[in-house]
């Protein structure tokens, strides 16, 4: 089941996102699994505009994902899995919510910024039908945004379904 996230499910985003981070120190990324997840204000930001789901399984909530309009379409922010839930397709399940979100508002499509070579990032949303795109504005903005943070934009791809 996707619903809308509402305050009660902040604390276990939290989690989910700590554990779901640790998959990059298998590749030397540590300061990805290093990094905090998001604050709660950050969380019930999203959740009160409505860009906040879950995905529930056996009622536990083991998926979550955030996402914002960015260029006309919709732009997948965080996607993140409990690792424990993995192989049971929450996160194709709540992009495919997003989806039909953007669909519901007109939106061009979805868009997402990610690791072009690691299996769960760019090569997995090839697998969903995303595709590489040349970044438009607001895209290049995210992606100088999180080179900031720390990403480096020459592992990182735009795609877009």
């Amino acid at each position: 089941m996707i619903r809308e996230a509402v305050a009660g499910d902040f604390e276990r985003l939290r989690e989910i996102e700590v554990l779901a981070g640790e998959v990059f120190r298998t590749v030397g990324m540590d300061f990805i699994a290093d990094m905090p997840p998001p604050p709660v204000e950050v969380l019930a930001e999203f959740a009160g505009d409505g860009r906040c789901w879950v995905a529930v399984e056996d009622g536990v909530v083991g998926g979550y994902l955030l996402a914002e309009v960015v260029d006309e379409c919709a732009h997948v922010a965080q996607v993140s899995v409990d690792p424990r839930f993995r192989g049971r397709r929450l996160g194709a399940r709540l992009i495919d919510h997003l989806d039909a979100w953007a669909r519901a508002r007109g939106l061009a499509g979805l868009t997402l910024t990610t690791y072009r070579d690691l299996p769960w990032n760019g090569v997995y949303y090839a697998k969903i039908g995303f595709e590489v795109v040349e970044p438009t504005p607001g895209l290049a903005a995210l992606v100088a945004h999180e080179a900031g943070l720390g990403l480096d934009p020459a592992l990182r791809v735009c795609m877009r379904r």
